[in-house]
């Protein structure tokens, strides 16, 4: 009996990550096509693909069922209104209504895999947190922080939907932030150094993962069809001063007890995330993931962001300001 070919969908295919899995899946032994759904144009010539401009928001059944599409990977993600608290309601009602669409729309049009690609930031900061944090661990996302919350909302869309039957495998990964040379270093500066004072209390460490290495992990879930939920970071950490050096972010630090008070006076981006993450940072055990692959991580931490850092230091100003960080 032959084994049909894969037809892998990829939405939000012209992002930073959507970009990197395609290169990937181009080189895939034994794939049938591409089909990729963005409101942008690609970014590079891929062969065998079918590049559609369409809002996955909406119903996308026709599309899939007419390229037979049996895997898709759920990248699209508004994730500029999401990192706002200010847009935190119009982020969750659209990302929301993208996952939803996209899982009713590959129900409809019978494929057979989903993958969708979360955060870490769903386990939120917690003084009780393990560390490493495993899978089991429970998602409590910080209020403040929408594009947590959004993921974590994703996420228990597809879980249910899990649980109520099997005709739909689904695979989930919550990955620390992907870095390559399509990430904007201006992002990961809002990201991790909001304001223009940090703490000199603290020095956590953070996980980051190559896009390379992401883009890896999902092929092997794609081939092997491989359903769970999955925490992906690469290995070592990046102390936040080592990473503060490598982008040369210049910031005033001052202790907790005063920067505490003013960041709760202030308000702004990331606030309440980034308040907790300089005490509780996330630091996820990838040991299941190992378990169910083998997958051995190329690139650490600390040479994911050498390689970010490389690429962009020359070109910051000319890239896109608008690509997220997963």
């Amino acid at each position: 009996m032959t084994t049909p070919q894969k037809v892998v969908a990829v939405t939000g295919s012209s992002g930073h990550l959507g970009s990197k899995l395609l290169e990937h899946l181009e080189e895939l032994p034994g794939l049938g096509k591409l089909v990729a759904f963005d409101n942008r144009p690609l970014r590079a010539p891929v062969h065998n693909i079918a590049a559609l401009r369409k809002d996955v928001s909406e119903d996308i059944s026709g599309e899939l069922a007419i390229h037979q599409v049996n895997t898709l990977v759920h990248l699209a993600f508004d994730w500029k209104s999401g990192m706002r608290r200010r847009d935190a309601a119009e982020s969750s009602a659209r990302n929301g209504k993208m996952v939803r669409a996209v899982l009713d729309s590959s129900l409809a049009a019978g494929v057979q895999h989903l993958i969708y690609v979360s955060s870490h930031a769903v386990y939120g900061a917690r003084a009780d947190a393990p560390f490493p944090v495993n899978e089991e661990w429970p998602r409590t996302p910080a209020p403040g922080f929408p594009y947590a919350q959004d993921n974590h909302l994703a996420e228990q869309v597809l879980l249910e939907q899990a649980e109520r039957s099997t005709e739909l495998k689904i695979t989930i990964f919550r990955s620390c932030p992907a870095l390559g040379s399509m990430t904007s270093v201006a992002l990961l500066r809002e990201l991790y150094f909001p304001g223009w004072v940090g703490l000199s209390d603290y020095n956590p460490p953070l996980q980051f993962v190559s896009d390379d290495d992401l883009a890896r992990v999902i092929c092997l879930a794609i081939t092997r069809e491989l359903p769970g939920v999955f925490n992906v970071a690469g290995g070592g950490v990046v102390f936040l001063r080592e990473l503060a050096e490598a982008m040369e972010t210049r910031r005033m630090q001052l202790p907790a007890s005063i920067v505490n008070p003013l960041k709760r006076l202030t308000g702004g981006a990331f606030v309440a995330y980034s308040h907790s993450l300089d005490r509780w940072p996330v630091i996820m055990s990838t040991a299941k993931l190992h378990r169910a692959t083998g997958y051995c991580y190329r690139r650490t931490a600390l040479e994911a962001v050498a390689c970010l850092v490389s690429y962009n230091h020359e070109f910051e100003d000319s890239l896109p300001s608008l690509i997220a960080v997963r």
